[in-house]
């Protein structure tokens, strides 16, 4: 999945896929993580979300299923 850079301090990027509703995270920490089920409303309000890392702490972890993909 392509992913674009974030301007974030938890976050370095993010690519979403609307066909399957996947959403990829790359934190700074260099950790890679799918989330599965995403609706493409959530990743547009993360998109504008002032603090994407409280965002995903609020909204996404925890409430869509999620699988480390690290290279």
């Amino acid at each position: 999945m392509r992913r674009q850079a974030v301007e974030s301090s938890a976050i370095a990027s993010m690519g979403y896929d609307p066909g399957s509703e996947t959403l990829e995270l790359e934190f700074r920490s260099g950790s890679v993580y799918d989330y599965v089920g995403v609706p493409p409303q959530i990743y547009q309000s993360l998109k504008s979300a002032p603090s994407k890392g409280r965002f995903i702490s609020e909204h996404i972890r925890g409430q869509y299923p999620s699988q480390r993909c690290d290279d």
